[in-house]
């Protein structure tokens, strides 16, 4: 039996987007796994649901590791969570480290040297480099040295998007993977089917009025503020605008709403178990990252046929098609924003027209494709192959 370490930030990325992963390296190649994470942060996530997933886990007999990793790596907590990290890895002889999330991956890298040399497999997932073609130059001066520098030690890179493929290339990891991310259940949120009308009055929208949906925490790096502004800018009472999501910015994005004179327009929903059925009720996406691996919210919107206006950085141009799926503008334009939500709320044909461009866009995540690849990566890493049942 060969074991296995998953390590990233906190629970809740485990559960969101690797729950599949450890049950085909449990069920399928008989490895014991291990998490190390952060198992009391809870601020993105339904608290009473993760929790069920913790028992689970406990329950499926995943070894749990609790390590209060901080999410910014130069934070001082980090350097106790290095030392419990290292001292897992000195231990538990791993066959295989996989490591998510950006501060973890920094540390595990690190702190699996020695383990490596002797034989443990070292694999970094990026869910999105910090630095891209639309990126700063102060994240190149950042975050590219220390990604390059780090890509020595680590056995495989696995990447999300094409363009952070495309340079991992160049780095000096010689197995370098490209997966269309972690999946989305296209064929289960296509054929989903609401009544429109009825979950709009849900949440506080006349159901005449056209609605804008986002998903996604309320973090700076998701940018809704981008969108509160160009929906004042629309100076359009008719269009309200939703957010899915929980996080530290929500006293802000309410004050700027407030300040903006549209509070009334502007509905911050917090975490949300139904946001499929939230997709379906919205005649538009909205998906305005800074920066994004991929984005699987809006890989979610567009498999419910709404177009989306979004970023036009990194992982989301794998899937938007500018004038044919929605618009992609540069982050902090609001004028542009603002002109394509009036461009889409004026056309209800327009927006008709787009979905079936929107269906064919996202039909390369469906999640048994991208599951398949990750655990080919997994079988060519361990050197097994999964059981057949």
């Amino acid at each position: 039996m060969k074991k296995v370490l998953i390590a990233a930030s906190v629970i809740s990325f485990i559960e969101w987007f690797n729950k599949e992963n450890v049950e085909f390296l449990q069920d399928k190649l008989n490895c014991e796994v291990h998490i190390a994470c952060n198992f009391s942060y809870m601020n993105d996530t339904d608290v009473e649901r993760t929790q069920a997933y913790i028992q689970r886990l406990k329950s499926r007999g995943v070894v749990l590791h609790d390590i209060a990793f901080a999410r910014n790596p130069l934070s001082a907590a980090n350097i106790s969570a290095y030392k419990q990290l290292k001292a897992v890895i000195r231990a538990e002889h791993f066959d295989l480290i996989h490591c998510h999330t950006p501060a973890v991956s920094v540390l595990t890298r690190l702190a699996a040297r020695k383990a490596r040399k002797k034989g443990s497999i070292v694999m970094y997932t990026c869910h999105g480099f910090h630095f891209h073609n639309a990126s700063s130059k102060k994240n190149w001066l950042l975050y590219y040295p220390v990604e390059k520098m780090l890509s020595r030690y680590c056995d495989y890179i696995v990447t999300i998007n094409k363009e952070d493929f495309n340079r991992a290339k160049t780095f000096h990891c010689s197995k370098v993977r490209y997966i269309p991310s972690v999946g989305v259940d296209i064929n289960r949120i296509r054929n989903l089917q609401i009544d429109k009308a009825a979950k709009k009055q849900e949440l506080g929208v006349p159901a005449d009025k056209l609605l804008i949906i986002s998903a996604g925490e309320l973090i700076e790096r998701k940018n809704h503020e981008v969108i509160i502004k160009a929906l004042a800018k629309c100076n359009n009472p008719d269009i309200y605008y939703a957010i899915a999501g929980k996080g530290p910015l929500k006293e802000y994005l309410t004050n700027l709403a407030k300040e903006l004179g549209i509070a009334e327009r502007v509905l911050l929903l917090g975490f949300r178990t139904d946001v499929f059925e939230l997709y379906h009720a919205a005649d538009i996406s909205a998906f305005p990252s800074r920066i994004e691996g991929l984005g699987m919210s809006g890989v979610e919107a567009m498999a419910a046929g709404v177009p989306l206006v979004s970023s036009n950085v990194h992982g989301i141009l794998d899937y938007v098609i500018d004038g044919k799926t929605g618009y992609a503008i540069a982050p902090e334009d609001v004028d542009g924003f603002a002109a394509s939500i009036e461009k889409l709320a004026g056309d209800p044909a327009l927006r008709e027209s787009m979905k079936a461009d929107c269906l064919k866009a996202v039909e390369p995540f469906e999640i048994s494709n991208a599951l398949r690849v990750m655990w080919d990566i997994y079988e060519e890493a361990l050197g097994i192959t999964a059981a057949v049942v």
